[in-house]
């Protein structure tokens, strides 16, 4: 096991675990548990997906996500809603304060154009590794493909609305140490990758990493906040209890 950086919690720690800059995970985070995810390195972004892990025909979907809550960004107070308007994870906890939406990850060839070819040839093990094929990578393990792969969350990264409207990337936005916890409503099954978001505009392929612990969950009041945040959010509340009867 490789040992994360420290976790400010009081809550049990089951499992902890870092991925490394460029790598990738997937495990299944049983009901009533929180995964913590914390940033390791200033430049650190996590690519994340999620699926109901009893039936992974269901899985997130950003849009609705963002349209129930009537936000762009996600941060504590919100959930991520199946494409079942359900609840798959609740964020109870959050010291970054935004994360991204919109910018999704890079192909093989897109990683390419932009860092240079970063061959495992030349480079072994730390080669340039895409956000695309390492999801693929990891959604193989669970028997699914690349016509699974929904829209992502870029943990850790934030993209604001510039001048003409155009979206813009703000660099530093993460501090090492900081962390965000997705509570499970549901067993759901969260597939990672540590790779630069699309829009970084740093020219260097240099991917933070991410540490993540499975805890048992420690704060029923903020679970609470999630579910009374918005009319959508205590409707797919029900609507996920109604599943896990």
């Amino acid at each position: 096991m490789i040992k994360s950086a420290q976790i400010p919690s009081t809550a049990a720690v089951l499992y902890r675990e870092t991925i490394p800059g460029g790598g990738h995970r997937s495990l299944v985070v049983k009901a009533g548990w929180q995964l913590r995810l914390t940033a390791c390195d200033r430049n650190a972004n996590l690519a994340l997906v999620a699926f109901n892990a009893a039936l992974t025909s269901e899985r997130l979907n950003l849009p609705d996500t963002l349209k129930a809550q009537h936000t762009a960004f996600l941060t504590k107070g919100h959930c991520l809603h199946s494409d079942m308007g359900r609840v798959l994870l609740a964020i109870t906890e959050d010291r970054c304060g935004w994360h991204d939406c919109f910018g999704g990850v890079l192909n093989a060839v897109e990683t390419e154009e932009k860092y240079g070819s970063g061959r495992f040839q030349d480079l072994r093990n730390a080669f340039f590794r895409n956000g695309y094929d390492n999801l693929l990578v990891e959604l193989g393990k669970w028997d699914l493909d690349a016509r699974d792969i929904p829209m992502v969350v870029n943990l850790f990264s934030k993209v604001a609305v510039g001048s003409g409207g155009v979206l813009r990337f703000v660099p530093d936005h993460a501090q090492p140490g900081q962390d965000v916890v997705l509570h499970a409503l549901m067993d759901t099954l969260v597939v990672m990758t540590a790779v630069p978001h699309p829009m970084d505009p740093s020219p260097s392929y240099t991917p933070g990493s991410v540490s993540f612990a499975i805890e048992d969950a420690s704060d029923p009041a903020a679970l609470d906040a999630c579910r009374r945040s918005c009319g959508e959010n205590e409707r797919a509340f029900r609507n996920t209890e109604i599943f896990c009867l």
